[in-house]
């Protein structure tokens, strides 16, 4: 299995055994980590993983869960830093999932020994990951997600590689299931909008989840040999829009 595939067939995690991992994999894991482009160059991160397989009660938090393993990550507080965040830990819990570990991201939930801070980075997420108790992998059919007709307007009939990239986007999961985008598709172009929940502020975790799902395109973008920019274009930004918020455009040379 690799990264495109484990987008179809990854599920949130939330009961583990409490078992130990081979160092091994958590060494792949980290230098995963290291070879990982971020969605915006220049913001430093920094991740760090936590070993609990006695299952001590040592995350706190309303959605916090007892797991044997946790893994933090750091981000330099700029423009955008929680939608990189956000870039870096999916294609984190897919790489997981190629090595047999389920993983769940605990939003709200902290370490009872982690720094809010560290080394002039703030901490954004925990995510909880091991050797899953029941199911590793669901089927695509079975995600609980909106289908692509509520989410996205085709100008034209679309090709396939762009019905390929919508539904990996589809796909991506999101806090409480939210599934804040919406897509508007056209020629070579993809538009990507934030929905507004009768507020223009986005809520909290849209950031994170739009750079989860950013890196969903980015992921089935490399497998289909595509080359993709995800952009701002400036002429669509300064217009205004009652339902959604503009965030970015995925733009690719194929025609």
């Amino acid at each position: 299995m690799n990264l495109y595939e484990a987008i179809y067939q990854r599920r949130s995690v939330r009961k583990f055994r409490m078992e130990p991992v081979d160092p091994e994999i958590l060494t792949k894991i980290g230098r995963f980590y290291e070879q990982i482009h971020p969605l915006f160059p220049g913001i430093g991160t920094e991740i760090g993983i936590k070993e609990n397989v006695e299952g001590k009660k040592i995350c706190r938090g309303l959605f916090g869960r007892i797991a044997p393993y946790y893994l933090t990550i750091y981000s330099e507080t700029s423009d955008r830093f929680e939608m990189n965040a956000g870039y870096i830990c999916e294609q984190i819990s897919l790489y997981m999932l190629t090595l047999g570990l389920g993983s769940c991201y605990l939003g709200g939930a902290t370490l009872a020994d982690a720094p809010k801070m560290r080394d002039e980075k703030k901490f954004v997420i925990l995510m909880a990951f091991g050797k899953p108790y029941g199911r590793l992998t669901r089927r695509p059919e079975d995600a609980k997600r909106l289908p692509v007709r509520e989410l996205c307007v085709f100008r034209e009939n679309p090709p396939r590689w762009m019905t390929d990239v919508i539904e990996a986007a589809r796909l991506a999961p999101s806090s409480m299931n939210r599934q804040p985008w919406r897509f508007v598709a056209s020629q070579n172009r993809i538009h990507i909008f934030s929905k507004k929940d009768g507020m223009d502020k986005p809520k909290r975790w849209d950031e994170f989840n739009f750079g989860v799902m950013f890196a969903h395109i980015a992921i089935v973008s490399d497998e289909l040999w595509l080359d993709v920019d995800l952009i701002r274009l400036e002429n669509i930004s300064q217009k205004n829009f009652r339902s959604n918020q503009y965030v970015l455009s995925a733009i690719t040379r194929v025609s």
